[in-house]
């Protein structure tokens, strides 16, 4: 039965029973609770209010201020419950994250995020912006997936191994129930990213967007420009109806993420074997020692219909983009650096620099 605004006896109780719920709340989702009954919409004080505009023009001063008594009594018993679970809270968080800063520290550097790493994020946080996952695989990759997958001949100069780290692998076979470990070819450190375009291509199918940061390896000598291991990101789009005016400004809208506003890309017709057209791309570099100008950044290009079907999609349904640049290089044009070995050396005065480091003990 709804609460008569004139029911002196019935409010009173509907007030008390409001005061006694908030007092009893401990925590602020208990006193949410209380609220919602007490306060809310369907509390008695709540309809008692809506129905004074039914009552006699002579019986509404009564009825409003009966009510309106009744409603400042809650709220005051509401605010002072607040109140009093926020002070527990807060006392309870000062006492248990309190820290004793009379405790003698050292200060020594307990080390520093690689700025590399830093920029891979960069790189993940700016893709996946744009809608597109990001994959990775493995670093021993079999040589089909690395070369044969995406077009390389079986001469083509990159299989030879003064290019490529090749690894010989072992199976364990039994032969006349002796087990006998076996030599099984065919295994690489990855030189490419690529490589993780197969893996997705052949899992997903297509339409697919993807970008894969990683690393590879080649039989380089470690000097200023050069390192048998570093890191490249490769982009894949594959979808119905892809064009190079949409590699054109993925790399345009990429640069600028990376390079700022006035960083824009161009094409140079090239030659890759997983891409037709392929294109060199350069970067336009507002921070070009000597002045702004072009500066080389990667390769990309239209893929290449033998790379879908090798992955299993038609290419008269599908068309695709890819390309990749060193991120090793990125990294170097970001930030003015003159000797690829710095990154590789360890010493943590490197990384500090970039401002990747804590304190502690």
């Amino acid at each position: 039965m709804a609460l008569s605004p004139l029911d002196e006896a019935g409010i009173a109780q509907a007030v008390a029973a409001a005061q006694a719920a908030f007092a009893a709340a401990n925590t602020l989702n208990e006193i949410k609770t209380a609220r919602l009954a007490h306060v809310g919409d369907n509390a008695p004080i709540t309809h008692a209010n809506m129905q004074i505009r039914n009552l006699q023009p002579s019986e509404k001063p009564i009825a409003g201020k009966l009510i309106g008594g009744a409603r400042k009594a809650v709220q005051e018993a509401l605010a002072l419950a607040t109140s009093r679970i926020e002070a527990q809270l807060e006392a309870k968080m000062l006492r248990e994250e309190r820290v004793d800063v009379t405790i003698p520290t050292s200060g020594k550097a307990k080390g520093a995020r690689h700025p590399l790493d830093v920029l891979i994020d960069d790189v993940s946080d700016f893709f996946i912006g744009m809608g597109w996952d990001i994959a990775e695989g493995p670093e021993l990759e079999h040589e089909w997936f690395n070369f044969d997958a995406l077009n390389f001949g079986p001469d083509h100069p990159a299989r030879q191994m003064q290019d490529t780290f090749y690894v010989a692998g072992y199976a364990q076979v039994t032969l006349a129930g002796e087990a006998n470990f076996v030599e099984t070819p065919g295994l690489v450190m990855r030189t490419h990213t690529s490589p993780v375009q197969s893996h997705v291509m052949l899992e997903r199918g297509a339409p697919v967007y993807i970008a894969c940061p990683g690393k590879v390896y080649r039989t380089d000598a470690l000097d200023a420009t050069h390192t048998p291991v570093f890191h490249q990101v490769e982009g894949l789009a594959v979808d119905k109806g892809i064009t190079m005016e949409h590699l054109k400004g993925t790399l345009d809208h990429f640069a600028k993420a990376m390079f700022g506003p006035e960083a824009k890309t161009r094409l140079r017709p090239s030659y890759f074997p997983f891409t037709e057209p392929s294109a060199e791309m350069d970067l336009w570099f507002p921070q070009k020692k000597g002045g702004a100008g072009w500066i080389e950044w990667g390769g990309c290009g239209v893929v290449n219909p033998e790379v879908l079907k090798n992955a299993g999609i038609d290419p008269d349904v599908y068309t695709g983009i890819a390309f990749g640049m060193g991120l090793e290089r990125t990294l170097m044009l970001r930030h003015g650096i003159a000797d690829m070995r710095d990154m590789v050396e360890g010493d943590i005065r490197f990384s500090t620099q970039f401002g990747t480091t804590g304190r502690g003990n």
